[in-house]
């Protein structure tokens, strides 16, 4: 896939680096993005070798922007029920739990994973968004006995098939015991670490939580020696396995009215417990009225796509709007064009032909459900819901 611009970014101090990121030009980055008012890399000048690497070997990502947001105090369990809908009364220590949140009016503003570190300590290990400011503010308005503050912490994702052997072979036989999302705190060369098995792909992976930034350079290079033998190499999170694989990503699939049941998450939404949680109330008005959209996704048809969205396509149907779609490519894996998609609920069920406003012109496209499955047809599949 060709890259879609060919603009530049403006490297400066006003936009913080992670402790990687000296690495990542070394190992001749790309391009970047800005997340969490952080340089992130996202590429590395050859789109289909980093995905190719991801499916079938291993990877290491730069993924320090992915900031964590600590609570420490009595009341951290308190918080955290307040900030997202999922009943967390099976959270335990040394196990992650994906955490959608909710603004009043019941729209998903994130989805972290939250990490309890210990009794009085909680990482919500963050997606793209000023959480820190919001949880702040919800603390002290309600008074509770809680410190919000972003620890020295930066992700370093080892992710892709043969990450398992490169973790065995950094930590030993115990880390293939963890569970997904499960994580313990340890240390490599002296270098202190939480790890998790964890990670934005669905290939398999571990995070390795670097607790010290002026170690970032050297955690790298331990990581790249242990993964030679494996081929390891560069990459970031990857917009098309990402596509593939159905991954949400808030902000660039969900609008300001997007809510946890349209996007496919009512599981982690348990009205019935006994929590006053932020946007509860609206949560539940939204459940009675009915659903009114669907994310899913499309088989776009035509030439394979040769530009990715820089910004969501509208989607028509007889001639209305009834959508937008937010992430499109062309899949190796698949074969065809596939993009991810918001839009109505009768667009969603009626088995007809949508038309996508592309970056390349009008496209046709169909309907299928979430994930898209190999040898699935361009036809309106809904059976995997």
């Amino acid at each position: 896939m060709a890259p879609q611009n060919q603009f530049s970014i403006g490297i400066g101090p006003r936009i913080r680096k992670s402790p990687f990121f000296d690495c990542t030009v070394e190992e001749g980055v790309s391009h970047f993005s800005v997340y969490n008012h952080m340089y992130m890399p996202i590429a590395y000048g050859d789109v289909m070798a980093e995905y190719q690497r991801l499916m079938n070997g291993v990877s290491i990502w730069d993924v320090g922007g992915q900031r964590q947001v600590a609570f420490k105090g009595a009341d951290v369990i308190a918080l955290a029920r307040l900030i997202t809908s999922r009943n967390l009364d099976k959270l335990t220590i040394g196990q992650g739990m994906y955490v959608p949140m909710c603004n009043s009016r019941g729209t998903l503003i994130n989805d972290p994973i939250l990490l309890q570190i210990s009794d009085d300590e909680i990482w919500l290990s963050i997606a793209d968004n000023d959480m820190k400011y919001w949880c702040e503010a919800i603390a002290f308005g309600h008074g509770l006995d809680v410190q919000v503050f972003e620890p020295d912490v930066s992700p370093l994702a080892v992710q892709g098939p043969k990450a398992i052997d490169v973790a065995r072979g950094l930590f030993g036989d115990w880390i293939t015991g963890l569970k997904y999302f499960g994580f313990r705190e340890t240390e490599l060369n002296g270098i202190p670490l939480v790890v998790a098995r964890s990670g934005w792909s669905k290939q398999g992976g571990y995070e390795l939580y670097l607790r010290d930034g002026t170690k970032g350079k050297a955690l790298w290079d331990i990581v790249m020696e242990a993964g030679r033998p494996f081929d390891i190499g560069p990459g970031a999170p990857n917009y098309i396995e990402r596509v593939e694989s159905g991954l949400i990503s808030v902000n660039a699939d969900t609008d300001d009215d997007a809510n946890p049941f349209e996007m496919g998450l009512s599981k982690y939404v348990d009205l019935d417990q006994d929590v006053q949680f932020i946007g509860k109330e609206a949560l539940k008005k939204i459940k009675a009225d009915g659903i009114k959209r669907h994310f899913c996704g499309l088989f776009i048809d035509g030439t394979p796509l040769q530009k990715t969205n820089s910004h969501q396509w509208a989607i028509h149907q007889d001639g209305g709007y009834v959508g937008f779609a937010s992430a499109a490519a062309y899949s190796p894996k698949l074969d065809k064009n596939i993009s991810l998609a918001l839009i109505t609920d009768e667009a969603f069920n009626n088995n007809r032909s949508v038309i996508v406003t592309s970056e390349e012109g009008m496209r046709t496209a169909v309907v299928t459900s979430l994930p898209f499955k190999k040898g699935h047809s361009s036809e309106n599949n809904h059976e995997q819901l």
